[in-house]
């Protein structure tokens, strides 16, 4: 993995990494894990020609809300003068994913969400723009009804990949199925 660096603006102390040439893809992790969990999926994509950005969230604040979470993330995307990329997370970095593509339309290319939290307060899907889930069939925290829910809701814009045996931590104990789907689903060959 990339070294971990830490973007420090507000004193928000959010850790993040960036590695890798090429199409952009940034991964906001899961609330409460720090990045280098993600390092081996993040290594996976490098190898197949992506640029990386991992990030984290606020050390030592209480957890922030998933608009607070897309605000920083936006803030370090500007910083690293990134114009557009796909943004997903994990879980609860996903939700942060799904508020940006509604606050940043033209800057993002679609949206990878690494199973779906399910609440009133997180938006539809943002029109025109592509969502890949990937789901574990396993995952208890984040239940691949969520996935299912999200689709019928914009079946025209949501995919989903399906990792057999996939808990929660499914990116990071089942990395080369997940790696895989983006790498098929992006299609960057």
């Amino acid at each position: 993995m990339a070294d971990t660096q830490i973007f420090d603006a507000d004193a928000r102390a959010i850790p993040f990494s960036d590695e890798g040439v090429g199409p952009a893809v940034v991964i906001v992790a899961e609330r409460g894990e720090e990045i280098g969990y993600l390092a081996s999926l993040a290594h996976s994509l490098v190898e197949e020609d992506f640029r990386v950005v991992l990030i984290g969230h606020r050390a030592g604040a209480e957890a922030p809300d998933a608009v607070t979470a897309a605000q920083d993330v936006e803030d370090l995307l500007d910083q690293l003068e990134l114009p557009a990329a796909w943004i997903g997370g994990h879980g609860f970095g996903g939700s942060a994913a799904r508020h940006i593509a509604h606050r940043r339309h033209d800057h993002v290319d679609g949206v990878l969400l690494f199973g779906v939290e399910a609440g009133d307060e997180l938006p539809a899907p943002a029109e025109g723009i592509p969502m890949l889930v990937i789901q574990g069939d396993a995952d208890e925290v984040t239940p691949p009804a969520n996935g299912e829910a999200l689709r019928e809701a914009a079946p025209g814009l949501v995919s989903i990949v399906a990792v057999e045996g996939g808990g929660h931590r499914f990116p990071a104990t089942h990395v080369g199925a997940t790696s895989w789907a983006i790498e098929d689903y992006l299609d960057w060959d």
